[in-house]
């Protein structure tokens, strides 16, 4: 089995560069998705984010509001880094446990594990290689517009507060540029994905 990271900046493309390498084959392993289910009523992370953020996180259905959540936390380094605290170790459990599952069905799997704050957290050290999606700053900040939810100052404060891309790529073993046409960022995905079966 080979272990795949896959990261980027906030809107950078790492959402579509990790669909396209599922649909040729590989295990798509979303680390935001685990830690929204790590967070939800009765997981792992629950109780405790509830207590060291307080009652007024919560929604009236008694679930973690993440945008109140994130109001509390992304102005002030040192409660995101105790939320990391509280998130990081049960959501690499989960992702171990998917990956042993996947590894004991099909020795051969490329499993690609999607996560945005991957190199920051060091979990890219638990990876046989590292993929890297980049495009330009505007285009984080024009893609992220568009999905709505952040306006442009929130995202810009979002990618100030990210490792910016240029020295993420000192830690890439691939790179994947998503500011092109999508079929240039697929041809790329492509290459990247045959390199990886060469490897598994």
């Amino acid at each position: 089995m080979l272990k795949v990271g896959l990261t980027g900046g906030l809107a950078s493309g790492k959402s579509f560069v990790g669909r396209a390498l599922a649909e040729r084959g590989c295990y798509l392993i979303k680390a935001d998705d685990i830690g929204r289910e790590v967070m939800a009523p009765g997981g792992e992370a629950f109780d405790a984010v509830v207590r060291e953020f307080g009652q007024e996180i919560l929604a009236p259905d008694g679930s973690i509001d993440r945008k109140r959540l994130a109001a509390r936390v992304f102005d002030d380094p040192q409660r995101l880094a105790a939320l990391n605290r509280l998130v990081h170790p049960p959501v690499i459990r989960r992702q171990d446990r998917m990956m042993e599952e996947i590894g004991a069905r099909d020795p051969h799997a490329i499993v690609v594990s999607e996560a945005a704050v991957m190199i920051e957290a060091g979990s890219h050290r638990r990876m046989d290689k590292l993929i890297l999606a980049v495009c330009t700053e505007e285009q984080q900040l024009e893609r992220a517009a568009e999905r709505g939810g952040l306006s442009r100052a929130e995202a810009l404060a979002r990618i100030r507060r990210q490792m910016p891309l240029e020295e993420k790529r000192r830690y890439a073993d691939y790179v994947i540029d998503t500011s092109g046409a999508e079929a240039e960022t697929l041809r790329q995905v492509e290459e990247v994905y045959n390199l990886l079966q060469s490897l598994s």
